[in-house]
């Protein structure tokens, strides 16, 4: 097979890792702990398990399908261009509401050190917007390289985290083990959504790898690998160390540290939680500036505003900067960027069951498409926003696509844009 692109399997599965790990490791286990005390365990435990035939089911159609595109071409060639634009735009525009509380985890860790509280929150947010800028403006071959770098110095730190704080942990820590009732474990799981979503976003860099049919799946496995057992590793020697405070910890990774190794650890943290956050948001960022030109083909969204990589990439930093002004607290924004993602899960996965061929990849689809279904219902009233986003996206299809009546000859809505890989297994060498 003919390499399609410079993409590694070693760079994407750091692209998928730091799509995932980002900012859920500095701060989800200290929000899960809080409403589910040590059952909180037990939410990470299904997530981990749940986000395997998820990422499993974007990988076995990046690996047969792959377009810059990604959740929204297999929606496409499932169900049609509107549904495909309304995935295309819950995912391209959440990615620009999502960036501002993604940074703010990093943001407190560097207020816990240098002060200055809401204004050092948005500096270190320009800061990491800034970089990944850079980064995804000179290409992917230069973000992916130093994703991968980024991802296994990481690693190793939180691997020393654990390991350095992990002789002080006490077993009596675990009770009482559900203080809050087993309700409390629904609660954590509806929060670990946010720290679990990021599969979907390299789907769209699948066409990137050198020999997709072969480097998407086997990346991604790697990456759940890494992804589950580093949560859950970080998750449980929160608990078992911190014990009671490890639910009101604003900065646990500082924390086990300290325990661990002693000393001043929490500028160290900071900078941890700062290279995690660049790694998120790179990936991010490097899927969705994709994501808008393959919109743009398929005539979803204006060419004049996302027509090129750099244009889509420079419309997404500035619409994540003018995020920030929007009356939002924390909370209510992530759950908002969870619905959007949700929503994109749940059409992906239908996708996926029409378009897989029978075998263990449809029913793991099958699998997938039950669970985010269940977390649609989980995340509430905030994921109404997706079905309004989803509503424009078909409206602005609608609008593009309808017949001129001054013009007979007017093309049908099915045929408005060009459609390569309509076939896409039979594109492929």
């Amino acid at each position: 097979m003919t390499p399609t692109g410079g993409l590694t399997r070693a760079q994407g599965t750091a692209l998928s890792v730091g799509a995932v790990l980002g900012t859920g490791v500095i701060s989800m286990p200290a929000l899960a702990a809080s409403v589910a005390g040590p059952a909180s365990l037990l939410a990470w435990l299904a997530l981990i398990l749940l986000s395997a035939p998820l990422a499993w089911t974007f990988a076995a159609l990046g690996g047969r399908y792959p377009d810059g595109g990604g959740v929204s071409t297999y929606v496409r060639l499932a169900f049609g261009p509107r549904a495909a634009a309304a995935v295309g735009w819950c995912f391209y525009f959440a990615v620009p509401l999502g960036a501002p509380p993604a940074t703010a985890f990093a943001g407190g860790y560097v207020a816990d050190v240098l002060g200055g509280g809401r204004a050092t929150v948005i500096g270190t947010f320009v800061f990491v917007m800034a970089v990944v800028f850079v980064m995804n403006w000179f290409g992917l071959r230069v973000s992916g390289r130093a994703q991968l770098y980024l991802a296994a110095a990481l690693a190793a730190l939180l691997v020393i985290t654990v390991v350095a704080a992990l002789p002080h942990a006490r077993p009596a820590n675990l009770t009482p083990f559900a203080p809050h009732g087993w309700a409390g474990v629904g609660a954590a799981a509806a929060m670990l959504v946010w720290g679990f979503a990021g599969w979907e976003a390299v789907s769209s860099l699948s066409g990137e790898y050198r020999d997709p049919r072969r480097d998407v799946p086997r990346a991604t496995a790697a990456a759940v690998l890494i992804v589950g057992v580093l949560y859950l590793a970080v998750a449980a020697t929160s608990v078992l160390v911190l014990g009671p405070a490890a639910g009101s910890s604003p900065a646990p990774l500082a924390d086990l540290l300290a325990v661990g190794v002693g000393g001043p650890v929490r500028p160290l943290t900071a900078i941890v939680a700062v290279l995690l956050t660049i790694g998120a948001v790179n990936a991010y960022l490097a899927g969705a500036s994709r994501l808008g030109v393959a919109l743009t083909r398929d005539g979803a969204l204006p060419a004049g505003m996302v027509g090129t990589p750099r244009r889509s990439l420079a419309f997404i930093t500035l619409a994540s900067l003018a995020s920030v002004l929007l009356p939002l607290d924390l909370r209510t924004a992530m759950l908002l960027v969870t619905g959007c993602f949700t929503l994109v899960y749940v059409l992906g996965t239908a996708a996926a069951l029409k378009l897989l061929p029978p075998g263990w990849s449809r029913r793991g689809a099958g699998v997938a498409f039950a669970a985010v279904l269940a977390l649609l219902v989980l995340n509430g009233p905030p994921a109404l926003l997706s079905l309004a986003v989803a509503a424009g996206a078909v409206l602005y299809v609608s609008l593009r696509t309808a017949p001129k009546i001054d013009s007979p000859s007017s093309s049908s809505a099915g045929s408005i844009a060009p459609k390569p890989n309509t076939n896409p297994v039979e594109s492929l060498p």
